[in-house]
């Protein structure tokens, strides 16, 4: 898969994050596709809490879970601005015209549309606002919960893929992001055993492209070959696989007895990027002895730490990954 890339677009080219992204991949995660084993505890979780409390998906589902390659891309559209929030992102699906909607259902289940995606094109307005209702449902029961730590590695992702586009340009950043993905002079190629199926150029969106981490998804990168908003590249977050294994291991005695319960404590959990809030919280103690502790870890450069908008997240540095 080919996408073309003028200077222009890639000038144009933006990271982004999206709760209602995290929505719909954990979605088919719970349908098993494309299932991404470091997400087995969260999935184990949710499982237990739709056995309790089943969801209400007569819209979504049937337009997720359909035998085919590929879903409607409406349900996940380029957010327009970085103020990530599920409001904002169901404002943009709301946003959506009928033509847009059924161009869409078209290009997923072809011209004899089976009755779910029949009714939608019918009735684009009144199914819409469905869709949205089911999806603000399912993000305040699947993701909401987890949100805080889910957008801490997404933060630390997207300031992590900045730092690689300022030292080395489209280049460096593209060849990092999945190794699916490569960076050749005008254009993006995904590639690798999984896309086998004759070659395509994406029929790109206006502007550049938007680049947005995910979590609780696939672990391979979801391009959609043609769309009525910009073109987004959809890829598993740096981070993630730390992200729900965090409090379930012990740091090694050695390094109890180099730092100390707590310092040793808190480099382990830092192999997920956390404020000082979630940490005191994690840990029972107090913002301010985790203050205290994480200076001392910062300046033996063992965690860094970075400003995303009003937080400031820290992360474990290789050398700490290496102690722990």
């Amino acid at each position: 898969m080919t996408i073309e890339l003028g200077v222009a677009e890639l000038a144009a080219t933006r990271f982004a994050i999206s709760p209602l992204s995290e929505t719909v991949a954990c979605l088919l995660q719970i349908a098993g596709l494309d299932q991404n084993a470091v997400n087995l505890p969260w999935l184990r979780w949710a499982q237990e809490e739709l056995d309790r409390e089943p969801l209400d998906l007569t819209w979504t589902w049937p337009l997720l879970v359909n035998g085919h390659l590929s879903w409607p891309e409406f349900l996940v559209p380029a957010p327009q601005d970085s103020g990530a929030s599920i409001e904002n992102d169901l404002a943009a699906l709301g946003r959506t015209t009928e033509h847009q909607v059924r161009a869409s259902l078209h290009r997923v289940f072809g011209e004899k549309l089976p009755h779910a995606a029949a009714r939608l094109a019918e009735h684009p307005a009144s199914g819409l606002r469905a869709i949205g209702e089911e999806l603000r449902e399912a993000h305040d029961r699947l993701v909401a919960p987890h949100w805080t730590r889910i957008r801490a590695v997404l933060d630390a992702d997207v300031g992590y893929r900045a730092r690689r586009l300022a030292a080395g340009g489209a280049e460096k950043l593209f060849a990092d992001l999945h190794p699916d993905l490569r960076w050749r002079t005008d254009r993006v190629l995904l590639e690798g055993d999984r896309w086998r199926r004759p070659h395509c150029v994406v029929d790109r969106g206006p502007g550049g492209l938007v680049l947005i981490p995910v979590v609780l998804g696939s672990p391979y990168v979801l391009i959609k070959r043609s769309t009525s908003t910009q073109t987004t590249v959809r890829y598993p977050a740096r981070g993630t696989g730390a992200l729900w294994t965090t409090g379930a291991r012990s740091p090694g005695a050695g390094t109890v007895r180099l730092l100390g319960r707590v310092r040793a404590e808190l480099l382990q959990a830092l192999s997920s990027p956390a404020t000082t809030t979630d940490l005191a919280r994690a840990l029972r103690v107090t913002p301010s002895a985790v203050s205290q502790h994480l200076r001392v870890l910062r300046e033996s450069g063992l965690v860094e730490r970075e400003r995303t908008g009003r937080s400031v997240l820290y992360l474990t540095t290789p050398l700490g990954e290496s102690l722990l």
